[in-house]
């Protein structure tokens, strides 16, 4: 019996902590990367800005081989929301919706409802290097609840920044084929 009483208040003990660590971590985080690539900047903007072509780049959607994200407005036009529902919890449910559009930068919000609810937002801003390069910046902003953040933050900011970090190496690979 004193042996399942120290588990338990080791155990005990550990949650407390992680409840006590989790108010000094921050609730919100920016994951930002970047990649060159050897296109014009319209023709990479043009490609991002298309919901569709989120089939052939994304990790989230080339994760799950039966995913049928359904787009309804117009593709690449501010309102264009994707939805998606998986059966792996990995890819989940949710959608996300393009929010903002400039020569320059596209706004997305994301709106997860499992294996999690919560809301995030995306944006991909495009810079011309010259003539025939683009450096695209992939950056997702997070904002979650305590204690949610605690996990968030060592986690979901490591998985994020490998999510995007893939896509835009994707993204490379396809428009300079």
């Amino acid at each position: 019996m004193n042996v399942l009483k120290k588990i338990f208040f080791v155990i005990l003990g550990i949650i407390a902590f992680l409840l006590i660590l989790a108010i000094f971590v921050p609730k919100s985080y920016t994951v930002s990367v970047k990649e060159v690539i050897n296109k014009p900047k319209s023709e990479v903007f043009e490609y991002v800005r298309m919901l569709e072509n989120q089939k052939q780049y994304s990790v989230f959607v080339l994760a799950d081989p039966d995913l049928n994200p359904q787009i309804t407005g117009i593709d690449g036009t501010v309102g264009a929301i994707q939805k998606w529902n998986s059966k792996l919890d990995e890819v989940g449910e949710g959608e996300q919706e393009i929010t903002a559009i400039t020569p320059d930068r596209i706004d997305v919000d994301l709106r997860f409802k499992r294996p999690f609810e919560g809301n995030a937002k995306a944006a991909s801003i495009f810079k011309s290097i010259s003539e025939n390069q683009t450096e695209i910046i992939s950056e997702f902003y997070s904002n979650d609840r305590y204690p949610l953040n605690l996990m968030s933050y060592f986690i979901g900011r490591k998985m994020m920044k490998d999510s995007e970090t893939q896509n835009l190496q994707n993204i490379k690979k396809i428009l300079e084929k």
